[in-house]
């Protein structure tokens, strides 16, 4: 399956390290040279406002689908190609999950684990098969990473969890899966 449209989870901050934001930059500027949509919260801060621009700067489709209750914290951003204002959290994943075609996971915080596990929740108990790509930038997701395993170790997995969520270190690399 061609991937024509990409969900971006990530952080409405950049974080500590460089590299999170040249990375997530990187990603936008390769999903707009591939013809591929973003689909992400609609925030114009942190890495949610790098993805978003990068794309755009490209010449990329990015749509925006932002919960009320975020428009004034996350400064939602008002040059994209499309912004979505639904009610709340559970109806901005859910539409960000039906029209995506995969999912990239970048650094964040609460919000972005939220999104990751409630999707592959979903995929594992199959509704949905959506390829789920987790960007290990700068090893930011070793420590969770390892959690994943010691929970497969301890017989808390159905099933290998490596068969649902992928793990790549550059955007490249996640470019190159999607392929």
């Amino acid at each position: 399956m061609q991937v024509r449209s990409l969900a971006v989870f990530c952080g409405s901050k950049s974080g500590n390290n460089p590299l999170f934001s040249s990375e997530t930059l990187a990603l936008g500027k390769m999903m707009a040279a591939h013809g591929i949509s973003l689909i992400y919260g609609g925030g114009n801060k942190g890495l949610m406002g790098d993805i978003a621009n990068a794309v755009m700067e490209g010449g990329g489709n990015v749509i925006g689908i932002i919960p009320e209750i975020l428009l004034e914290w996350e400064q939602h951003h008002q040059g994209i190609t499309d912004l979505r204002v639904v009610s709340d959290m559970h109806i901005r994943k859910k539409m960000m999950y039906e029209l995506c075609d995969a999912a990239i996971v970048l650094p964040g915080g609460n919000g972005t684990l939220d999104e990751l596990f409630e999707m592959l929740t979903w995929n594992t108990l199959k509704i949905h098969n959506k390829k789920i790509i987790l960007l290990n930038c700068a090893n930011y997701y070793d420590h969770l990473v390892a959690h994943i395993n010691t929970m497969q170790d301890q017989g808390f997995l159905y099933e290998d969890w490596q068969e649902r969520l992928i793990v790549c270190s550059t955007a490249a690399e996640a470019i190159n899966v999607l392929s």
